[in-house]
């Protein structure tokens, strides 16, 4: 419990220092927040998930590897996003409607397409971190430009100032790594402890403790305003996950990552949908509001159930499946459609 509450702690303050560090260096260095959460805080808060995943790489784990992957991304959009959401309604830019969910979409794809032989062989991780630097140097492109003027009176920073904005949140990031380690050693000893399968473990317990530090830092940035921190970060650790952690871990592991049956026939699949379900959501008045938030919370409740049930060999799983399947799926799809032609109506 001891290393529990410990993990804890430093996963609110270093979030917290980190997100006052980002706004203060996007300022000073006159780039938007919204780049900075896509960018440093989104890959930092992510460094986690790349320690578990090139771990479990190593030790034989596959399912582990590929599993906290997938379940950090269905985690980061229907939780992190959904709490946000019911703290505060989070305003979408309107690029990363346009650019960086699609691409979201996309990688979310491709590493379906990539997996369906059942592996992702380091030629396939080598294709995924292409995809990463072309990202990234998309991003790029796009902070060009997008200079945003300082207030009147409001006098430009120093170097000295902006050195220690970025080492203060160097430190919050580590900060943030040092209580999702022992947030995972602490997981992990208690799923075995119940006798979880490698891929519930990957998908549940490590996937939620890896995604605590996206999850802190969206939850700081959304109470302190900062809705761009707040969204950029979610899209960009997914973006991220995807392509670098993947990438990375499937071209330096010993052997090709297995692709277990159920992931590919449940997990991967999932996994896209969650992702689509963010355009029509932002599209609707480029905004997630507390009902959207709400919905977001019983998807991955419904999901979760699923899986937990699954595993036991409960019956219950059966018929959530149906119920998802044949009821709660296709009344969402249709509220989505709905919302989004309407926003499409008001917006043209």
């Amino acid at each position: 419990m001891l290393q529990l509450f410990g993990g804890l702690f430093l996963l609110v303050i270093g979030a917290e220092l980190s997100v006052r560090a980002a706004v203060r260096l996007a300022a000073s260095l006159k780039v938007r927040p919204l780049i900075i959460g896509l960018t440093v805080v989104a890959m930092s808060s992510s460094a986690p998930q790349m320690a578990v995943s090139l771990q479990a790489a190593f030790s034989s784990s596959p399912d582990i590897s590929v599993g906290s992957v997938v379940g950090s991304n269905i985690f980061n959009v229907l939780v992190t996003l959904g709490l946000c959401a019911l703290i505060i309604p989070l305003r979408v830019a309107r690029q990363l409607v346009r650019v960086d969910i699609p691409l979201m979409i996309g990688a979310s794809a491709l590493v379906f397409a990539l997996a369906y032989n059942g592996e992702l062989s380091a030629i396939d991780g080598a294709i995924l971190l292409f995809a990463l630097l072309a990202y990234l140097l998309v991003l790029a492109r796009r902070s060009q430009g997008q200079v945003p003027k300082n207030p009147p009176g409001q006098p430009h920073a120093s170097r000295a100032q902006q050195f220690i904005s970025l080492m203060t949140m160097v430190f919050g990031l580590a900060l943030l790594v040092m209580g999702a380690g022992l947030l995972v050693q602490a997981a992990a000893v208690i799923a075995q402890d119940l006798g979880l399968s490698e891929r519930v473990i990957g998908l549940t317990v490590i996937a939620g403790s890896t995604s605590l530090p996206a999850l802190t830092t969206s939850l700081i940035a959304a109470m302190r305003g900062e809705r761009d921190i707040a969204v950029g970060n979610v899209i960009g650790s997914n973006l991220f996950n995807l392509l670098g952690v993947l990438g990375l871990t499937a071209m330096v592991a010993p052997s090709p990552l297995s692709i277990s049956p159920n992931a590919l026939n449940f997990d991967l699949p999932v996994m896209l949908a969650v992702s689509a379900v963010c355009l029509p959501v932002f599209y609707s008045g480029y905004r997630v509001t507390r009902t959207e938030g709400l919905l977001l919370l019983s998807l991955y409740l419904a999901y979760g159930l699923h899986i937990v049930s699954f595993t036991t060999g409960m019956p219950l799983a059966n018929t959530l499946e149906k119920l998802m399947s044949y009821g709660v799926l296709p009344l969402l799809a249709a509220l989505i459609l709905f919302t989004t032609v309407r926003a499409w109506r008001r917006q043209h």
